[in-house]
């Protein structure tokens, strides 16, 4: 991996960690995760209808991915209503790295040198250890099946686009089409199951979810590319560093505690990454 990938694939963390803690600000944030779906799946297809229409090949990947996004961000969304962004963001996104590498290397067959197994696996400890705060102390559990439902979709959908996007003619219109069918899965999964109230009903929810669209969109679209250029599990790891960013802006903005355990995690993806470099 060169170095422009490497901190383009950090820069896309900063991104992710902060549109997550946008959707945590306030309440109303099924509808936020409405209009941030809306607006992606907008801006997708207008980039997406600029170039000719990807080969029929492609089309399940895109379908698959834009049904996995959707669940992923119910999953998400759910999880925020029970939880700290400091404790359901790595649970979430702390599986996800280890998944993709085992199934990265046994069905893909992709080549990951020890040092970046080595990265990714001390990564993922400290994220694990990140999260353990779930269960020692004292938090609500039931984030708990919502937090592992959006690891799941994470490990799937990274899986999903590092092979479609590889199959398309450009990355850019694989990422539009898919946050585009997204857009349109995720609405009517709301509608159906929040109804109206699933819907935007006051500038701040619109402005939230227009921020966190651009930070989102911006944040996938550098990680896809980043996928078509170099192994998938060490994209997936180095782009889980937003668990990082998203510690200290928990820790800095919602005066969230930093533990000493919480610290030393904190270290432990600090050197996973560093070790991916090695």
């Amino acid at each position: 991996m060169s170095l422009f990938i490497f901190f383009s694939v950090l820069a896309a963390a900063v991104l992710h960690a902060g549109w997550n803690a946008i959707l945590k600000l306030g309440t109303g944030r099924i509808a936020t995760m409405m209009v941030l779906s809306g607006l992606q799946g907008i801006l997708g297809l207008a980039i997406a209808l600029a170039y000719p229409l990807p080969a029929l090949h492609v089309w399940p990947w895109i379908v698959a991915s834009g049904a996995i996004h959707s669940a992923y961000k119910l999953f998400l969304t759910y999880a925020y209503e029970h939880g700290d962004l400091s404790r359901v963001y790595p649970l979430a996104r702390g599986t996800a790295p280890l998944i993709t590498l085992a199934v990265g290397a046994l069905w893909l067959g992709e080549a990951v040198s020890g040092a970046e197994t080595a990265g990714i696996l001390l990564l993922g400890a400290g994220i694990l250890i990140l999260a353990r705060g779930i269960w020692t102390g004292g938090e609500s559990l039931r984030m708990l099946p919502f937090a592992l439902g959006s690891a799941c979709a994470t490990a799937s959908y990274t899986l999903v686009d590092g092979i479609g996007a590889r199959l398309a003619d450009a990355s850019s219109v694989y990422v539009g089409w898919l946050f585009a069918v997204d857009g349109a899965i995720f609405a009517a999964a709301m509608l159906i199951l929040k109804g109206r109230a699933s819907l935007p009903d006051g500038w701040a929810i619109w402005a939230r979810g227009a921020v966190a669209a651009a930070a989102s969109y911006g944040s996938y679209a550098v990680a896809v590319w980043a996928m078509t250029l170099a192994p998938i599990a060490l994209v997936a790891a180095l782009r889980e560093t937003s668990i990082l960013f998203a510690v200290l802006i928990g820790w800095l903005v919602f005066g969230e505690r930093m533990a000493p355990a919480k610290a030393l995690s904190v270290a432990m993806i600090a050197a996973g990454v560093i070790v991916t470099r090695l």
